[in-house]
């Protein structure tokens, strides 16, 4: 069981602590180039560079600069700034600024404090200028600029034929310094400064030695002698008095702080969970509520890579630059407080009581519209939009209770549950997506910040018994997310994978299934997982249509595009497992034409039992090619194919990086069908449903769109030459059954989508982000009239899955079809 925070239980007993000041500051190494010098300075040097603040075995929380005046008057700092550049910059490497302000007495000194680190006891001296940067214990560069604008040069000789660097500094093993070499020593213990008379010669290797940090400001106070966390305001992190700022001053009443890029002392706040891996930090939140409902009370602390030093159950004062941080382009942002400093107060004090997530609270509207446009300013309104009550939490405390599993878990230990049971469920379990403007607002991903207990591994319709409580977060994936530090009990559903009946001998079963960009590479186990998915699952069909068969070397870009080897371990595991000896039929793509992984060439495949139905090959009068299309040919006996094997159109734009449709003749029991496997481009690049922009634009459906149209533009001409044709067009359409391109597809009614021919409850093939949702389906042609169909729930529920879609078939009674 993971740990019980105090405060999620018996209050736990208050222990008191020394007061411990922890901050954030990286530390980088590079390699060696070659050198060149900048101009001397004969007033303003560089006196002291140190980048190990707040590090392992640093002594001092912040990384500094320290300027000196070795001339005779004041030198003024107006206009100018002190700018830092990586070891080793690469072509995107930009130099970072701080601004500064004042000036340097004949022979004073100016501190700079730039980004803290977590680790670290003692706080700068009360700084005379304040950054955020995060330099390098021990490899870096830094500049004296007049001016604030950022440098452009990346070498030694560009810099130092720079007219504006007044000074620069390189350490460690930076390629830009000035003479022999940059200065050796740097380290979490160690700066890297000039003698006491700021000679400055040009020459980094010659005129700064490694030394312990010594800090100084311009009022000559050292360490332990100013006020605290070396920040400009005054506001010190050695003080045990909060600052004038709240939590919920921080996040405000709309999405964005106002105090976004701002410089906040001493905020309060009692640490509520704690985050040692991916986006490192922890969370701290007022108990003392304002009382607004709009301004939530949590907030997330980045430290960067260094991991939190503060335990759940901390009082703690945090100083830092409020951000707005966001995951993605389309994403909403998470605001944070990062480059902190906190000064623990005091441990295992009880937590502020967490919201209750569930359908009386979380409201039934999603979210607010924008006309397209981001939402991120619109005043929020908690009790009226979903996505509003969770903003207005982020960062605090919520919890849910006996919640029930609607997305498996995945392999990044997250999972799915609903805090509404009733809201739109599936019979096994799930949640059902059904529309457009029904995006189920119970939602909500589960995640553990207890990393050294295992993550349950529940199945759709499972059940977190129990309270689950921790922050509430967001994230690119998946949106508001509930980072628990206490999770539920694990209670199986007892969820099987479905098994569909075996066809008639007078029923001819067509399938479809995607199977996940199988290739010969992959392992046994996946094989003979999907092998039983055809043979047990769906019943050995007579035909097969496969989506994501990759060639024979999977990923491997060299050029090969033929599948024999992947289909042959295919259906000799098929076999295995207890189904027919299957023959193939496909067309191989180009080289890198069809989408889908580089190099991996995805294609579909008919998989046919030659003891149930016959395939028929037509070669055409010229060898086909993947560019060769495939037509309908009017005959006596009805329509036929001038390619079979067949592509649709394969040269339409509609099909540029994307999988044509594979077309094919099959007979059974003497009567003709005309089969079309697919797989629709995806949905890459729609902005999400949690997303800053409402509505979302779903920039994918256009190729959808027109991929819809020339396949419905060839059943209509099939149907054209035999209004009798039977044909069944099938595979992963990456689209819902309400959607446009559903509509494109069918128009003129030459097609019966028949997942609309099941209970809606029962209208789902994938699971994603909770939603149980249609992407695959099977569509037939008016002349299909008796039919029988199925989907065959064995992978979307599942946390054990051999592919993220369920297959899906069809059992037609042909002969019956053929007396009408």
């Amino acid at each position: 069981m993971p740990d019980r925070p105090a405060g999620s239980g018996a209050r736990a007993r208050r222990v008191a602590r020394p007061l411990i000041s922890v901050g954030a500051a990286g530390a980088l190494a590079f390699g060696v180039l070659p050198a060149a010098f900048a101009a001397p300075s004969a007033s303003a040097v560089i006196g002291e560079v140190y980048g190990g603040g707040g590090n392992s075995g640093a002594t001092l929380v912040r990384d500094f600069v320290e300027l000196g005046n070795a001339g005779s008057a004041t030198y003024d700092l107006a206009g100018y700034s002190v700018q830092y550049l990586p070891g080793s910059p690469s072509a995107s490497s930009q130099w970072q600024v701080t601004t500064l302000s004042g000036s340097i007495a004949p022979g004073g000194r100016y501190l700079i404090a730039e980004a803290a680190g977590t680790g670290g006891t003692t706080a700068l001296p009360t700084a005379d200028a304040t950054g955020s940067i995060a330099m390098s214990a021990t490899s870096g560069t830094i500049a004296l600029v007049a001016g604030t604008t950022a440098l452009t040069c990346k070498t030694a000789a560009d810099c130092a034929a720079d007219g504006r660097v007044v000074d620069l500094v390189g350490y460690g093993s930076a390629v830009v310094r000035e003479g022999s070499g940059p200065a050796a020593g740097a380290s979490n213990t160690s700066s890297v400064a000039r003698a006491a008379s700021l000679a400055d010669t040009d020459d980094n290797a010659a005129d700064l030695a490694s030394s312990a940090p010594s800090p100084v400001n311009s009022a000559g106070q050292t360490p332990g002698s100013g006020d605290g966390d070396g920040d400009g305001d005054g506001g010190g992190g050695g003080s045990t008095e909060p600052g004038p700022v709240r939590v919920h001053d921080i996040q405000g009443t709309t999405r964005l702080s106002p105090l976004t890029g701002q410089t906040v002392t001493r905020v309060p706040g009692l640490v509520t969970g704690v985050r040692k891996s991916g986006s490192k930090g922890y969370w701290i939140q007022d108990p003392q509520a304002d009382g607004d409902p709009r301004t939530s009370e949590g907030v997330f602390v980045y430290t960067g890579s260094a991991d939190p030093a503060v335990a759940v159950g901390d009082s703690v004062l945090v100083s830092g630059k409020v951000t707005e941080y966001y995951p993605s382009t389309t994403s909403q942002s998470v605001t944070e407080i990062t480059g902190p400093t906190a000064t623990v107060l005091s441990g295992g004090n009880a937590l502020p009581a967490a919201v209750t997530l569930d359908a009386a609270s979380v409201p039934d509207a999603y979210v607010p519209t924008a006309d397209g446009g981001s939402i991120d300013a619109l005043p929020l309104e908690p009790a009226v939009y979903a996505l509003d009550f969770y903003e207005a939490l982020e960062g605090s405390r919520v919890q849910a209770s006996d919640t029930r599993v609607v997305g498996a878990t995945t392999e990044y230990d997250e999972v799915w549950v609903t805090v509404k049971p009733e809201e739109s469920p599936t019979p096994r379990g799930g949640t059902l997506y059904s529309a457009y403007d029904q995006p189920n607002t119970g939602r909500m991903k589960v995640m553990s910040l207890d990393t050294a207990t295992a993550f349950p591994e529940a199945n759709v319709g499972d059940e977190l018994s129990g309270t689950t409580s921790g922050p509430l977060d967001y994230s690119s994936f998946g949106g508001y997310n509930l980072q628990a530090t206490q999770l539920g009990t694990l209670v199986e559903g007892g969820l099987k994978a479905e098994r569909t009946r075996r066809q008639k001998g007078d029923e001819l079963a067509v399938a479809t299934y995607n199977v996940e960009n199988l290739d010969a590479l992959d392992g046994q186990e996946k094989f003979d997982r999907l092998a039983e998915g055809v043979a047990v699952g769906l019943a050995s069909p007579d035909i097969v249509a496969l989506e994501e068969i990759q060639d024979d070397n999977g990923a491997t870009n060299d050029g090969t595009v033929t599948s024999e080897a992947t289909l042959t371990r295919f259906t000799d595991a098929i076999r295995a497992a207890g189904g027919p000896r299957y023959q193939w039929r496909y067309v191989a793509p180009e080289n890198n034409k069809d989408g889908g992984e580089p190099g991996g060439n995805i294609r579909q495949v008919f998989l046919f039992n030659p003891k149930r139905v016959s395939f028929t090959d037509r070669t055409g009068a010229e060898a086909a090619t993947p560019t060769t299309a495939t037509s309908v040919v009017k005959t006596r006996k009805g329509a036929r194919l001038t390619y079979s094997p067949g592509r649709i159109a394969p040269t339409s734009d509609a099909w540029d990086s994307s999988r044509k449709p594979l077309v094919g003749e099959f007979v059974f029991h003497g009567e003709q069908v005309f089969v079309i496997a697919n797989h629709f481009g995806s949905k890459g690049g729609d902005q999400p449903l949690h997303g800053r922009y409402q509505e979302p634009t779903r920039s994918s459906e256009a190729k959808r769109h027109q991929q819809a149209a020339e396949v419905n533009t060839f059943v209509k001409d099939l149907l054209t030459a035999d209004r009798n044709a039977k044909a069944v067009v099938l595979g992963d359409l990456n689209d819902f059954e309400f959607s446009e391109t559903m509509t494109a597809l069918t128009a003129g009614k030459v097609l019966n989508p028949l997942i609309k021919t099941l209970p809606a409850a029962e209208r789902y093939t994938y699971v994603y982000e909770g939603n149980s949702q249609t992407l695959d389906h099977i569509l037939t042609s008016p002349a299909v009239t008796h039919f029988d169909y199925d989907v065959v729930h064995i992978n979307a529920e599942f946390a054990d899955q051999a592919s993220d879609h369920d297959p899906q078939i069809v059992r037609i009674d042909v002969g019956r079809c053929r007396r009408n």
